[in-house]
């Protein structure tokens, strides 16, 4: 195993759109027009979104926020993805991935790169919306506490 995660970035007009909604990778390699895979390094946090239409309209629409996986430890595989990741949040249906794509957008609001962001409240994130309940909004005081907790961990 490598010790990057790739990611496959695919667009097609009106059909596919494979994209990083955010994270910091360390590499592109441009493949063609319309594809691109950029490499992230282990540990490093990031969201990638899905979305895949036909002629009758959307088929998929899908978001996964993912630790890049470490050597030596499990991940889950996810389709783009190589190897994979240690999953964070993985929901489908337009209404929740636009309910995700809004709390990111309140995090980074708050001057927060959602990648540095606790990866709890990404779990926690997953598991409200899976049962269709609100989740609690990331705060400033929050963030605080994840940066002390993991200086001390660390």
């Amino acid at each position: 195993m490598n010790d990057v995660t790739t990611v496959e970035l695919l667009w097609l007009e009106k059909r596919i759109e494979n994209r990083i909604r955010f994270g910091r990778p360390i590499s592109e390699k441009i493949v063609d027009p319309h594809r691109r895979v950029l490499s992230f390094a282990p540990g490093s946090i990031f969201a990638f979104v899905r979305w895949t239409s036909n002629d009758f309209g959307t088929v998929l629409s899908r978001i996964d926020i993912l630790r890049a996986a470490a050597p030596g430890q499990r991940y889950s595989t996810v389709p783009w993805i190589n190897p994979g990741g240690e999953s964070l949040l993985r929901l489908s249906g337009w209404p929740k991935v636009e309910r995700v794509l809004q709390l990111i957008d309140a995090v980074e609001a708050l001057g927060i790169d959602p990648a540095d962001a606790a990866p709890d409240y990404w779990h926690h994130v997953h598991n409200r919306l899976s049962v269709n309940e609100v989740p609690r909004t990331y705060t400033r005081g929050r963030h605080q506490a994840w940066l002390h907790r993991r200086k001390v961990t660390s």
